[in-house]
């Protein structure tokens, strides 16, 4: 049997090498690619460079995608876990446990990682990357489980076209007339100033408020959409067509938000609908590309350092907070650093910071020991 005719894994490789491919930009691999343009001064390089930086607000970077392809490939998952839940012989209310556990634990992981447990519960943020991904997935899930796949549709783009009419037509009480997409005067960020305990991550803004959790749900959904075709019976036999047909919905998902970026502009700290379906479109381009590699042709190895990664994500996250990596790249890696110019500084400390992260997470893979929520 070719690669092009196997019936598709129970696990998908690919998904734990494109966490980890996620994962990487966050652990260092952004200093990597910033120390090179420092070193060299190249365009390509300082191109990168640029990428690797969030945009203050309208606007895409690739560094914009890290978070929202992080929420998409949660959402891939979710129906193959379910499967693998129901044919356990699990009953409902027991997957329901799971998920409303699961969303939780991860709002207060999120809220530990900003600082929960020093108990100052006036300066503390309450929004956080894991408490969106937490709540996001969450109801994402709950949708899935109470709908068929005609409402499901129904719900992912209510979600994204009620989000951009309240955006667009009620602008902040307090905003003095500014525009109703600014960050004065948008309605999201007035939502959070009133009903948000603790402090805004940006003063009068949270990105992972209360009311831009709406749209992120719909990015979740959509990795949903991708998981349910992924083991639908649809092209079973041809998966390269499989893996074609997800990389066209990707090109067409990138075409529609930017052209809703006209009337909604793409913006991360708002997680506007047309970020939904821009950044949702780079998901699946990127998940169609390593889906093809790795799970359709069977080539794997190469994968092998982001895939070290992708099996514990949530334990390198919390781990960059917790545990001081930069001491331990000091001592490997110093030397390097006093011993060669000043230019290299950066590159040394990312390709340091990186492989200390990485050799922890491959003594935790050696001993099969995985944070699993």
């Amino acid at each position: 049997m070719d690669n092009n005719t196997k019936p598709p894994a129970t696990r998908l490789h690919s998904l734990d090498a494109l966490r980890g491919f996620d994962m990487f930009w966050i652990m260092g691999g952004e200093s990597i690619f910033i120390g090179l343009a420092t070193l060299t001064g190249w365009p390509l390089f300082k191109w990168c460079a640029e990428q690797l930086e969030h945009v203050q607000w309208h606007g895409f970077h690739f560094y914009d995608m890290i978070f929202p392809l992080f929420l998409f490939i949660a959402g891939i998952s979710f129906p193959f876990s379910l499967a693998k839940r129901k044919a356990a012989g699990e009953d409902r209310s027991k997957i329901y446990k799971h998920v409303f556990f699961r969303g939780l634990i991860l709002v207060l992981l999120g809220i530990i990682y900003n600082n929960g447990i020093r108990f100052n519960f006036g300066e503390l943020r309450y929004g956080s990357v894991l408490g969106r991904i937490g709540l996001a997935w969450m109801f994402a899930a709950l949708i899935y489980l109470n709908a068929k796949l005609s409402w499901r549709i129904v719900w992912f783009w209510t979600l994204l076209i009620g989000y951009w009419l309240i955006m667009a037509l009620i602008p902040a009480p307090d905003g003095n007339g500014a525009d109703v997409f600014s960050r004065e005067g948008n309605i999201a960020s007035y939502i959070d100033r009133i009903l948000m305990p603790g402090k805004l991550y940006l003063g009068n803004h949270d990105p992972e408020g209360l009311m831009s959790t709406i749209p992120a749900i719909s990015t979740a959904l959509l990795g949903m959409f991708t998981g349910d075709f992924l083991i639908s019976g649809l092209f079973s036999e041809k998966l390269i067509k499989k893996a074609g047909v997800i990389f066209i919905a990707g090109v067409l998902f990138i075409l529609l938000g930017r052209l809703w970026n006209l009337a909604f502009p793409i913006n991360k700290n708002l997680w506007t609908s047309s970020f939904v379906c821009f950044a949702g479109g780079l998901s699946l381009l990127f998940f169609s590309i390593f889906y093809l590699i790795i799970d359709v042709w069977g080539f794997r190895k190469w994968a092998f350092f982001f895939a070290v990664i992708g099996m514990n994500p949530i334990t390198i996250y919390l781990a960059n907070r917790i545990i001081n990596f930069r001491s331990a790249t000091r001592f490997f890696f110093g030397g390097f650093t006093e011993i060669l110019p000043e230019t290299w500084g950066t590159l040394i400390s990312g390709i340091g910071i990186t492989a200390v992260g990485w050799i922890f997470l491959y003594i935790l893979y050696k001993k099969k020991i995985f944070l699993r929520i």
